[in-house]
């Protein structure tokens, strides 16, 4: 009875949701950052769920009776359950080819990769390559840059604390979700939390799993005084495009700029990493529909990647010889000094 009682109110109040998270998010950014508001598209990623509703749901994770109002809670906190049809949505469209197994291949440089994305690349795209492949006027074969699951919220901070977010504990997590063995999902949780255990080869890194542990990171690393680059959407995915104008937003080889991507999970988490000696560029993709504002990162040090990683067998050469760039993918961010 007291659990209808909670719900009830719970449904009542839903309409005070979106813009009460919309200025959660906005205080808390106004209070750490230099700039007066978060993109829009970055803001859209604040839990949708207000005061209420989220102690509605700690107080139901605590008694452990979330499961039992899972549908619910994935609808109301805009995160992806195996009871939200919206997964299927996004992750199942018709003009494309299935989703790119080789993402992690960029974020994970020490990584021991197979030989999928050799064969990904003759479908249609370069996960990696030179700089001097992007020229404005030239074609460029582009792979897949979509998430597998775009559309997910973070989670408010207390209660993303609560979730047991660690590999040891995937099968309690597996359960809270209402994900299903060898489901995608279920791939997708085991390939995230392998993600964020595995140690850096030089630089710091951490997965945040809220929308102020991103901030408290990013302040951390790059102070108050920031900007933040996104690629613009999906399109160009698996086409050849013409290159338009290319310009070099960050380049300051001495100020790292951190990088933050995307990993498929329930609610919204990002692998954020510090990179030595990393150039940030502006690219105007024209694809088929329409253009793309692209960003693209070329690492300049790979001295300590992996002698087996994809780029070096697409490309040649080997670690420290050759500069390696690849396009940030659909939500993913790129954070520099506002020098």
């Amino acid at each position: 009875m007291t659990h209808s009682i909670l719900l009830l109110g719970l449904l009542i109040l839903a309409y005070f949701s979106g813009s009460q998270a919309e200025n959660t998010f906005s205080q808390y950014w106004k209070e750490n950052i230099g700039l007066p508001l978060p993109p829009h598209w970055l803001a859209a990623k604040a839990s949708p769920l207000n005061l209420h509703q989220l102690a509605i749901y700690m107080q139901l994770m605590e008694e452990n009776e979330l499961a039992s109002h899972l549908h619910s809670f994935c609808k109301q906190a805009n995160v992806a359950c195996s009871t939200n049809i919206q997964v299927k949505k996004t992750t199942n469209d018709t003009t494309l080819p299935p989703i790119a197994q080789w993402n992690n291949d960029r974020i994970v440089y020490e990584h021991s990769p197979n030989d999928t994305p050799l064969s990904i690349a003759k479908q249609g795209g370069l996960p990696f390559f030179r700089e001097s492949m992007v020229k404005e006027g030239g074609f460029m074969l582009v792979p897949d840059l979509r998430d597998p699951i775009s559309y997910k919220s973070f989670l408010p901070r207390p209660l993303a604390s609560k979730i047991p977010f660690f590999y040891s504990q995937i099968e309690e997590l597996k359960k809270l979700f209402g994900v299903v063995d060898e489901s995608n999902m279920d791939e997708y949780i085991q390939n995230t939390l392998e993600t964020c255990e595995k140690s850096p080869i030089q630089d710091e890194h951490i997965c945040v799993i809220s929308v102020e542990d991103l901030i408290d990171f990013i302040v951390k690393k790059l102070g108050h005084h920031i900007c933040v680059w996104s690629t613009e959407s999906i399109e160009g995915s698996y086409e050849n495009v013409t290159i338009g104008a290319v310009k070099l937003i960050y380049g300051n080889l001495s100020e790292p700029p951190v990088l933050c991507h995307s990993q498929p999970f329930p609610f919204q988490v990002y692998y954020c990493h510090v990179l030595q000696e990393v150039k940030i560029y502006a690219v105007d993709m024209h694809a088929r529909k329409k253009m793309n504002h692209a960003i693209m990162a070329c690492h300049y040090d790979t001295s300590a990647w992996n002698p087996n990683h994809n780029a070096f067998k697409l490309l040649g050469y080997g670690p420290g010889l050759i500069e390696v760039c690849h396009w940030i993918n659909e939500n993913a961010l790129v954070w520099t000094k506002n020098l």
